[in-house]
């Protein structure tokens, strides 16, 4: 049997891992060859790969952070055994990461290294019958041909017969859309202009900006913060804590000025320290699996359709869940345990009702609790105006220091980050609403992705507290200007000017402008050549939602899968039962994808969707013992 494997970045190892777990666990009769497609590292991929600067930062704490289905056995590294990213730091002493500890964060070219070495580690200690064979090529084509596919790379020099395909290729390079069109074409047509696309910063030529010239970013996310990692203390900048234990910045000359801005103008907010073990596990209170199902069933009843609407079925659950933590933790902070679980036990059966809600609190001594919106938490200066640069930085550095103090309080001790923190934690229950068309398409479009998504990236999946602490020095010592809410970005003669409607004076006029926003994932605009051709034979499609009562449709930009184990869809409408995709192309189908790690422990989905498909793959093959599994 010849598998192939394209894309060998997380998503990618964590299949060959399950392959060979269970190849392991379960002999089979004859050979077999998994082929790794990965024109980057191997384990690696582009994204994570090793010769990228020591700056740019994991967003996961090292300890819960495992590309293994099972940790360590007293036996050699392999799959289905194996260590933590924190473990394997800890077995292999280094000077760069001597000082990393359970809840710190590694650079991601560490990550890299520990991804390497498990691919190495799962192919040396493979059955003997099982043979991985990599090749450093990205895949150009992938056909039918009869039971079988003919995969292309190489530019057509390397063909490849194989019975199975799992596309696992991770974050696209998209065709530029018009917005993106016109800064290329007027950087193209104004000599001493420059645009740099979107895309991974350590991607991005940031070598080329002048000392000294002023560059603008659009986005405040996690690629801003690298951004600006490599502008700075990636040029020779450093930040040291002054006697009062305020973080400042010494430039080295080498910076150029950073203009930012971003639709909501605030830099995405802190995570809380860690104080989760690597194998916490969150039991929902209120988006419980039960409380879907009922949900489905009055959707059902009331609209003759299972489809959810978020905003009134979904959204109220995890509300509930925020506030029910954020109120747990406030009365454990303010009495103790006793009197916290005492209060947890009776709003459980009050939280749907706001007057009952508020009898409790003020019985617990909260009434003073502030209240969790979540909106206005994630967009603060939506309708406020001010008056000067200077007037809109001094508030914004005063919020981003209160959230650093709350971020310090940590994620199980301090109750707002503690209540932001369950938004992470929810991850399975929202997937379990909106994947496969869970929600109507217009809400899926509009109050999900439209709305919610954006607002619970900024409050739960920021970066580690030090990146927003820099971002305070950087401003203070003006290396940084963040612009203002609602950007707007405008083609002048002599550069981009960025500017803020609510700031005024805000205008800034610069000669290179840097898009640090990752491209969505979109099939239509996706430049790689295999999914075009892909798209082109029929052999993938686009996920659309459609509402089978009403016969609306929103068209994802997903590639269209069928549940576990992930068979691909074609343009037909049948599930191919040779070809799966798992990860970012199948993104607004399935949620949250670019997640590139599994956890110790009790398997999550990203190591339940891989073993998925690796038992899926391994089905019709003859066995000589009993199948193993993921347990």
């Amino acid at each position: 049997m010849d598998v192939a494997i394209v894309g060998m970045g997380p998503r990618g190892l964590s299949v060959l891992e399950r392959l060979v777990a269970r190849l392991t666990e379960t002999p089979v009769d004859g050979t077999v060859r998994i082929w790794t497609f990965e024109p980057g590292e191997q384990g690696a991929g582009r994204i994570w790969r090793t010769s990228q600067p020591h700056w740019f930062a994991m967003n996961t704490v090292a300890g819960e952070v495992s590309i293994y289905s099972g940790g360590p056995d007293g036996g050699p590294r392999r799959a289905g055994a194996g260590p933590s990213l924190y473990e394997w730091l800890a077995e292999h002493p280094d000077p760069r990461w001597s000082a990393l500890g359970l809840s710190d964060y590694a650079p991601r070219p560490v990550y890299g290294e520990y991804l390497t070495a498990a691919y190495r580690a799962i192919v040396a200690n493979a059955p003997a019958n099982v043979h991985v064979l990599p090749v450093s090529a990205r895949v150009d084509r992938v056909q039918r041909a009869g039971a079988r596919f003919t995969v292309t790379a190489y530019s057509g020099r390397f063909e490849l017969a194989v019975d199975k395909v799992i596309l696992t290729t991770g974050h696209p390079s998209n065709v530029p859309d018009s917005v993106n069109q016109r800064f290329l074409a007027h950087a193209e047509d104004n000599a001493g202009l420059r645009y740099v696309l979107g895309d991974s910063a350590a991607e991005m030529p940031l070598d080329a900006i002048a000392a000294g010239s002023e560059v603008g970013v659009i986005g405040l996310g996690l690629t801003f913060f690298d951004v600006v990692a490599a502008l700075t203390a990636g040029r020779g900048g450093v930040f040291t804590a002054d006697d009062d234990g305020v973080l400042r910045y010494r430039p080295s000359g080498k910076e150029p000025r950073i203009i930012a801005g971003s639709r909501s103008g605030l830099p995405m907010l802190a995570r809380g320290r860690n104080q989760k073990a690597p194998t916490y596990r969150y039991q929902a209170r209120f988006a419980t699996t039960a409380a879907l199902a009922q949900a489905r069933q009055r959707a059902q009843a009331a609209h003759g359709s299972p489809q959810l609407d978020f905003r009134a079925d979904v959204l109220p659950l995890l509300q509930r869940e925020v506030e029910h933590t954020y109120y747990r933790t406030l009365v454990r902070r303010r009495q103790d345990q006793a009197a916290a679980d005492r209060f947890a036990a009776r709003h459980l059966d009050i939280a749907h009702d706001p007057m009952l809600v508020d009898k409790l609190l003020a019985e617990y001594g909260i009434a003073d609790a502030q209240r969790i919106d979540l909106d206005r938490m994630a967009r603060p200066f939506a309708g406020v105006e001010f008056d000067s640069p200077a007037h809109f930085h001094r508030v914004v550095t005063d919020l981003l220091r209160l959230d650093i103090a709350e971020a310090m309080q940590g994620n199980l001790a301090g109750p707002l980050k503690a209540a932001l923190d369950i938004l992470r934690d929810l991850r399975g229950s929202v997937r379990a609403a909106v994947d496969f068309g869970g929600l109507r398409g217009e809400s899926h479009r509009d109050d999900f992705l439209g709305e919610f998504n954006p607002v619970n990236t900024m409050l739960s999946a920021g970066p580690p507290a030090f990146r927003v602490e820099q971002t305070c020095a950087l401003i203070e010592a003006g290396v940084l200007v963040v612009v203002g809410p609602a950007l707007q970005v405008g083609c002048e003669r002599d550069g981009f000017l960025l500017s803020s409607p609510q700031v005024r004076g805000s205008g800034r006029l610069v000669p290179t402008l840097i898009d640090a926003r990752i491209p969505r994932p979109d099939l239509h605009a996706d430049a790689s050549p295999l999914t075009g051709q892909l798209l082109a034979d029929g052999l993938i499609s686009e996920h659309v939602n459609a509402d089978p009562v009403t016969g609306d449709w929103f068209a994802s930009g997903g590639l269209a899968v069928a549940r576990a184990p992930f068979h691909v869809i074609d343009a037909a409408g049948n599930a191919d039962p040779d070809l799966y995709a798992l990860g970012i192309p199948t993104e607004n189908q399935r949620w949250f994808t670019q997640i590139g790690n599994g956890r110790p422990g009790p398997p999550t989905g990203f190591h339940a969707d891989a073993d998925a498909v690796a038992a899926d793959v391994l089905a019709p093959l003859p066995a000589h013992s009993t199948t193993g599994a993921l347990l």
